[in-house]
């Protein structure tokens, strides 16, 4: 066994041994979750594949956690290869371990804030291949003086202008475009939500027109890549350079990011016009499989099948037509039910335009992600209807 794997050996371990320390609302007002390391080697493969062969590396890691990224780079690259490796970490408790541990490589860790350092001046200096899973903090985490020195920050640099309703990983994105070399290679392991939400819209732009966005690949959403975390995961890369007019942007989903399920190429035009990239990959997979034969089927690639769900309260999560137009519960909040079978006088079910059964009761169910103070602000009557 190599020193490198004794060692990644040891990290595995005392990355437990630092979770089990802290509380779950500790470790999410940090964001701190590591990315497993099976996902780490399967991400900087794949940044070998992308990255020139002569020249050497200079890695920068902003959100460093105890290093499974800088792990995977000393498994994957030859160190010959490695000119410089460069990490940020906030948090001294994860930090301070991770100093110890990689001590006799050639790490750079910085335990300190990755938004507040100064980025280096002078392109031999700036990072060529940078990798991160930045911490998946909510705006609610973050004070109103954080949020606008952010926001100024995010704005100066990347010439985005994000939205106080963004998370933290989208200013750690923008902020890092001053730590980046011309023509360098950015892989990012980011919440899936910026690619339909509105304060996404800003992120999208930025990789439309700022760099040249060379990935984007969607995990399944019932596939969450965190043990500890349940929240839907992408991969983007990108390179940082101009877009050429005629760029088109590769999207993957499903399966693994080695192995997606489907691949589709998609225009950057298409993409400035399109207002949820997510339906991309879906499009994309449900064209795939109209292509088969249909008797080749089995009821498992028609459908989603589940056990059902058990809400613990159905009076309250299982709506009405009458209760969503009285309370005005948004769409979006809502899923279309049947009824239990008991209660199905037909064996055919029409729908309506938008996908809603008919007939009667209609029922929906009731799932909202969004923070109740979000909703106070934007939709008075639903979070009456929460209240109560």
């Amino acid at each position: 066994m190599s020193i490198i794997q004794i060692t990644e050996r040891e990290r595995l371990k005392r990355q437990i041994q630092l979770d089990a320390a802290k509380t779950q609302i500790e470790r999410n007002k940090l964001g701190q979750f590591a990315t497993p390391i099976n996902l780490a080697i399967e991400i900087v493969e794949y940044a070998k594949k992308l990255f020139p062969k002569k020249q050497k590396i200079r890695f920068l890691d902003p959100a460093f956690g105890t290093g499974s990224f800088y792990s995977a780079l000393l498994d994957v690259f030859s160190l010959s290869q490695i000119e410089t490796a460069v990490g940020y970490e906030i948090d001294l408790h994860y930090g301070e371990s991770a100093t110890l541990l990689w001590s006799n490589t050639l790490l750079e860790l910085n335990i300190s804030d990755f938004t507040l350092a100064t980025p280096p001046q002078t392109e031999d200096k700036k990072a060529n291949l940078l990798i991160c899973n930045p911490p998946y903090v909510r705006h609610h985490h973050l004070s109103r003086g954080e949020k606008l020195r952010l926001q100024s920050q995010s704005q100066n640099i990347a010439g985005i202008k994000l939205s106080q309703l963004a998370s933290l990983y989208c200013h750690f994105l923008c902020i890092a475009d001053a730590w980046m070399a011309s023509d360098s290679i950015a892989g990012w392991l980011i919440p899936s939500g910026f690619m339909d939400v509105n304060y996404g819209q800003q992120i999208k732009d930025y990789l439309l027109n700022n760099v040249t966005l060379l990935r984007v690949h969607q995990f399944c959403p019932d596939n969450v890549q965190f043990n500890d975390a349940l929240v839907s995961s992408a991969i983007i890369w990108f390179k940082k350079n101009l877009p050429s007019p005629n760029h088109t942007v590769e999207f993957t989903y499903g399966g693994s990011f080695a192995a997606p399920n489907t691949r589709k190429f998609v225009s950057a035009i298409v993409l400035r016009n399109t207002s949820k990239w997510t339906n991309i990959a879906l499009i994309a997979l449900n064209s795939n499989s109209r292509k088969s034969d249909l008797k080749q089927f089995q009821i498992k690639d028609l459908f989603t099948i589940k056990r059902g769900l058990a809400t613990g309260a159905n009076n309250f999560f299982i709506l009405t037509k009458s209760q969503v137009t009285t309370y005005q519960i948004p769409t979006q909040f809502l899923k279309p039910i049947l009824p239990s079978p008991k209660y199905l006088l037909v064996d055919k079910i029409e729908t309506d335009s938008k996908g809603n059964p008919i007939l009667e009761p209609q029922l929906f169910l009731l799932d909202c992600n969004l923070p109740f103070s979000e909703v106070q602000i934007n939709y008075s009557r639903f979070a009456y209807f929460l209240e109560s």
